[in-house]
Parts: structure tokens; C-alpha cells; sequence
């Protein structure tokens, strides 16, 4: 069987490390952990259980999906922790953020730019002229 293997490149490794260290935090607080692979990229490990291992595991190749997925699970954590105890914690994400006032969306956005910037990716870095709302389109 020859099937065709897509490995990730040198600068590749070195931006998505980046990414995976200014999103270390995230670790600490999530069931959650990001891997170098070598030459086969970086693995995201998720949902750890004693007895089986971590149920998921992704594999990426590129800074730009990397950075996109562990935004997204930043994201989620910092929503369900503010609807924690309120009528907002059966909610899904879309209606927790909608609920929210525009100034703390305003601050979920900046916090979004202020990781691009974090990377220091050019490919990366977010314009400041995007709205908040645009972050919706990230949401389940």
C-alpha cells in the first residue's frame, strides 16, 4: 500500500511549538496536553483516563490549525467557567457568548489577538478591526 504521508517542515515545528507554549496554561487547567512528533507534527491528547490513556488525540501539521483549535478550547473553558452556577450553564457556547455583555466579549477578542500576537507569527496576527462577534463563526 503506498499512500501518501504529509509530514510537517522545519518552520512549521518551530511555529507550532511557539503556539503550543503561549497556550501552556491552558494545560494546567484542562485535561489537555500538546506533543511534539517529530516529523509527524504535533499531537494534541485529550480527555485522560488512568485506566485507558487519553480518549482523543489530533494530529497537526500547521501553526495556523494548531493555534485555531487551542483558541477554541480556551475559549469554551473560559465560557463554561463564567456560566458556572447561572441559568447560562446549559447553554451552548454560541448563546453563553451572546449572553455575555459586549464588554466582556470585547475581552474574549482581545484575548484572542493578544495570544496571535504572543507567537509573534505573522501569519498569525489578527487584525484589531475584526469584531467580537466575529468570534461566533469559531463556535459550535
Amino acid at each position: 500500500m503506498n499512500k501518501e504521508q504529509t509530514y510537517i517542515t522545519d518552520e512549521e515545528t518551530i511555529n507550532c511549538q511557539k503556539v503550543a507554549d503561549v497556550f501552556a496554561e491552558l494545560y494546567e487547567s484542562e485535561d489537555l496536553l500538546v506533543l511534539n512528533a517529530g516529523r509527524y507534527g504535533f499531537v494534541k491528547l485529550q480527555y485522560y483516563n488512568i485506566q485507558f490513556g487519553f480518549d482523543t488525540a489530533y494530529i497537526f501539521v500547521d501553526s495556523r490549525s494548531l493555534f485555531n483549535d487551542l483558541w477554541r478550547e480556551w475559549l469554551y473553558t473560559q465560557l463554561l467557567n463564567l456560566a458556572s452556577g447561572t441559568p447560562m450553564e446549559d447553554m451552548d457556547y454560541k448563546d453563553i457568548f451572546k449572553c455575555l455583555p459586549k464588554e466582556k466579549q470585547k475581552e474574549l477578542f482581545d484575548m484572542k489577538i493578544c495570544f496571535s500576537e504572543q507567537t509573534g507569527i505573522e501569519n498569525l496576527l489578527l487584525e484589531k478591526s475584526e469584531q467580537p462577534l466575529d468570534l461566533l463563526e469559531d463556535l459550535p
